[in-house]
């Protein structure tokens, strides 16, 4: 297996994303992506990533291979990555991953393999009543209003509108993004539908606006959230969170 991405800044920026929510994960290598589905410790958000072998300048995989790693060594070393280095990645024979970065200097980082014992994770097939289309910069600005006054926030949408509420002891955020000629937004659903979800969570997966300047939202009344943050050819980065269940 030798792979070489000429733009590192998918995979480090992804990794850096993953590993807020992730401590150690597997990696499926095949001849299409590199794949990687995984929950957070509490069971509460998983994590699906997609690295096509389209973003990469070679892509050599002769067999399907599965690398289990501790991706906060593997950040550490991808932020010794600059945007003018070329980034190799080869699976050796003594079980380990070796990572090559290559520009005026050559630098080579090898990480060990680990043994994950839970389960392979399966992705939950659900359906969405609700999808919402918008820039991720409109999603990110309306989340760090929200984190002003609460722990979580309602999300709410409507025909031609997504309203986000949050409040806390005393204070309360609303957030209207309208479908407008000055809004970059898209609301595609029927009946008006609320649910609840942790601010703490969505503020480590909003940072996948770093690898698109849009995001899908997906939700329904009681029920989990989708967000999609997808470069065509390269990468996509997908997060699904649980609910706040409302006791009331």
């Amino acid at each position: 297996m030798r792979l070489t991405l000429a733009e590192p800044s998918y995979l480090k920026e992804s990794i850096s994303i993953i590993s807020d929510l992730v401590n150690e994960a597997r990696f499926k290598v095949n001849q299409n992506a590199i794949e990687l589905v995984a929950m957070d410790p509490a069971n509460v958000a998983m994590v699906i990533f997609k690295l096509l072998s389209s973003a990469f300048t070679e892509y050599d995989v002769k067999k399907d291979t599965e690398i289990a790693i501790n991706l906060s060594n593997l950040k550490q070393v991808l932020r010794r990555a600059s945007p003018k280095d070329m980034l190799t990645i080869e699976f050796d024979a003594d079980n380990s991953l070796k990572i090559q970065l290559k520009s005026s200097t050559t630098r080579t980082f090898s990480l060990p393999i680990i043994e994950l014992e839970e389960k392979e994770q399966k992705v939950p097939d659900l359906k969405f009543p609700i999808t919402i289309k918008t820039s991720s910069s409109i999603l990110n600005e309306a989340i760090a209003d929200a984190d002003v006054v609460g722990e979580s926030v309602t999300f709410i949408a409507e025909p031609k509108k997504f309203t986000l509420h949050a409040e806390g002891d005393l204070n309360q955020a609303k957030i209207e993004i309208k479908e407008d000629d000055y809004t970059k937004i898209d609301v595609d659903v029927d009946e008006k539908v609320r649910a609840k979800y942790s601010i703490e969570y969505l503020k480590k997966m909003i940072n996948g606006s770093k690898l698109s300047d849009d995001v899908v939202i997906q939700f329904n009344k009681d029920y989990p959230l989708k967000l999609e943050y997808k470069t065509v050819d390269k990468v996509m980065l997908s997060f699904i969170l649980a609910p706040r269940v409302e006791n009331d």
